[in-house]
């Protein structure tokens, strides 16, 4: 039996030139080729402005997410900025249906926070025992903790298995550290029948093994290998040679190093 909750994502519908997506190296992919997804962990790295977030977005909001985040239970609005290619992407859903399920993003993690507070204040909520609310985000008011703590605090917590879980970007509040711990609560739910769909620039999350990566540029996507993404690379050069690389940035006649990619 398939055991992925979502085996593939196409364009149903055709991208217009005037949508601001149309350049983006995700829709780009989409237009050529259905993206096929791993039963376990499938990673979405490249550069800002290629479609990474975009493209979580449009699967997150196409499955029946909250566009700003949260479980599949979540209604709240504080800003409408989602894109409308949600609509014209098709996914090609497994055999099971998520037990649980939550879509990430460390940009709206506030709103969602202060959501998680709403409910567990809500009048009937309290009448069906809100305590349980808070609860399963750690006993621990969310906007009491530090960014990364919270963060943390909820993947851990409410998290539960046999979910769909889509991240955008969850380095962005934790230390490498946690960043490390998170690989080792990654690795806990996918043995408990859990998928993944993550957008990153790290290099320890990206590390998970036998994942599916997929690079993303201006001109598209392609399946690549950990040790062959840009992410990799360029932390590599920068860690094995620290001095060597800071006199290249701030070397100014070279901008930088920034138009030099041949001196990393």
């Amino acid at each position: 039996m398939d055991q992925r909750y979502i085996r593939s994502i196409s364009l149903d519908k055709p991208a217009q030139e005037n949508d601001y997506f149309f350049k983006l190296g995700a829709v780009r992919a989409l237009m050529e080729s259905d993206i096929e997804l791993s039963d376990t962990v499938t990673y979405f790295v490249g550069e800002n402005g290629t479609g990474k977030s975009t493209l979580l977005e449009a699967v997150a909001v196409n499955f029946g997410f909250n566009p700003e985040g949260g479980s599949l239970n979540f209604s709240f609005s504080t800003y409408d900025s989602h894109s409308g290619l949600h609509s014209l992407i098709k996914l090609t859903k497994g055999c099971l249906r998520p037990k649980d399920g939550f879509f990430l993003r460390a940009e709206s993690f506030y709103n969602v926070s202060t959501y998680i507070e709403k409910l567990d204040a809500d009048e009937y909520a309290n009448a069906l025992g809100a305590a349980a609310v808070k609860d399963s985000y750690g006993g621990i008011s969310l906007h009491e903790q530090s960014h990364g703590e919270s963060f943390f605090s909820l993947i851990m917590n409410r998290f539960g298995g046999k979910g769909l879980y889509i991240l955008d970007e969850p380095e962005a509040a934790l230390s490498p550290m946690r960043q490390m711990s998170l690989l080792t609560r990654i690795n806990e739910l996918v043995k408990n029948d859990s998928q993944f769909m993550i957008a990153t620039h790290s290099p320890i999350l990206l590390a998970y093994p036998n994942a599916v990566i997929y690079e993303l540029d201006e001109n598209g996507m392609k399946r690549t290998e950990y040790e062959r993404t840009q992410t990799y690379l360029t932390m590599k050069s920068f860690m094995d040679r620290p001095k060597k690389m800071i006199d290249i940035l701030f070397d100014e006649d070279n901008n930088g190093g920034t138009d030099d990619k041949n001196r990393y």
